[in-house]
């Protein structure tokens, strides 16, 4: 199967054009709007990106440029975890045009992630949030949250300690969440109580890990000592994860529990991740059919008027599995913006 490069744009032209729509406000609870600086908005700000990246088109980058002047104008958010989540962006967007306005901030955020920010036991990222310093806690989602950003602003601005720092969060989160037998990874850990909660192997937790361990190793030597231990957990994750893909495409929500609801967001994240690492040759090519199977049973979530279908809605810790049955399924920023990253993966494949 070859994909169509022109159609995949109009994609992603869709989805976008969903996200920049007026949301009423008894229609959002806060995870669809993009008017606000969290991190439903900063994964989705990455995919917007990223895709910008793919087709060099000025409106995608006036788009971001106007939205960073508006929220940085705006008084300082509180500063955790998933408020870190749109600086990844604005990181990429220095790089590429150097604007002095955004160094402060970019220099700001990290030096906080790196000097203030609460750290657990063998000095992990503790997962602080608005509602909750979340004590001794490690989540998957800080590595896409946080961890990419500080890899990215360590690169950019030639801090080799934050790098060292982003590489060394992927290790303790894998030797704390990735488990031994399966692949699969839970969604937390806590040295606190010593325990993995419920011990979920929730789909998107896997899928924070599928996206970002590819998004560092392409941003790392090959030989570089992380780079291969990360390469290793990624393709014991893939083992895992090729066994438990629906007949549909797409994951359950919770991976090994097959009749929780089929979740799209997820499997986007997954299907990029899986894409990509074949691509560039860390995972091997067998893998491939997985990911277009998955690919394609989320572009057949793609309504006609760009919005994300089947996404699991915010997600936080859950102490028993009957807490991610029940979260309810809505339309996100998040749940298009990992579209928008599988969108532009394809495009790579695509003729």
């Amino acid at each position: 199967m070859t994909w169509n490069r022109d159609s995949l744009e109009k994609q992603a032209q869709k989805v976008l054009d969903m996200l920049r729509r007026d949301v009423p406000k008894d229609k959002d609870d806060g995870h669809l709007t993009m008017d606000n600086w969290e991190w439903p908005t900063g994964v989705a700000l990455y995919g917007i990106w990223k895709t910008f990246e793919q087709t060099g088109d000025p409106a995608i980058l006036d788009y971001l440029t106007d939205w960073y002047a508006r929220q940085l104008a705006k008084p300082a958010p509180h500063r955790n975890v998933n408020s870190v989540a749109p600086m990844l962006a604005l990181t990429f967007m220095y790089a590429r045009t150097k604007n002095p306005e955004w160094l402060p901030h970019i220099e700001s955020w990290a030096n906080w992630v790196s000097e203030t920010m609460p750290r657990t036991e063998f000095g992990g990222l503790q997962h602080i949030t608005v509602w909750n310093k979340h004590y001794q806690q490690l989540w998957a989602d800080t590595l896409f949250m946080t961890v990419l950003f500080l890899l990215k602003a360590g690169q950019t601005l030639g801090r080799a300690d934050w790098v060292e720092d982003a590489k060394y969060q992927f290790l303790i989160h894998i030797r704390c969440l990735q488990d031994k037998k399966t692949g699969l990874w839970t969604h937390g850990w806590t040295f606190d109580m010593r325990h993995s909660f419920a011990g979920a192997f929730w789909a998107r937790g896997n899928a924070w890990f599928t996206a970002a361990s590819v998004e560092l190793l392409s941003a790392l030597p090959k030989e570089d000592a992380a780079s291969r231990f990360v390469v290793e957990a990624l393709r014991d994750q893939a083992r895992g994860l090729w066994k438990l893909q629906r007949e549909s495409g797409l994951f359950t929500t919770l991976i090994n529990v097959e009749e929780t609801y089929e979740e799209t967001s997820a499997t986007a994240a997954i299907a990029f991740g899986i894409l990509k690492g074949v691509r560039l040759k860390y995972l091997d090519e067998t893998y491939e059919p997985m990911a277009r199977k998955a690919a394609e049973a989320v572009l057949a979530k793609i309504a006609p008027d760009g919005t994300v279908t089947g996404v699991s809605g915010g997600t936080g810790m859950g102490y028993d599995l009957e807490h991610y049955k029940k979260i309810k399924v809505a339309p996100t920023a998040y749940g298009q913006g990992l579209t928008f990253l599988m969108l532009t993966e394809m495009m790579e494949w695509s003729q």
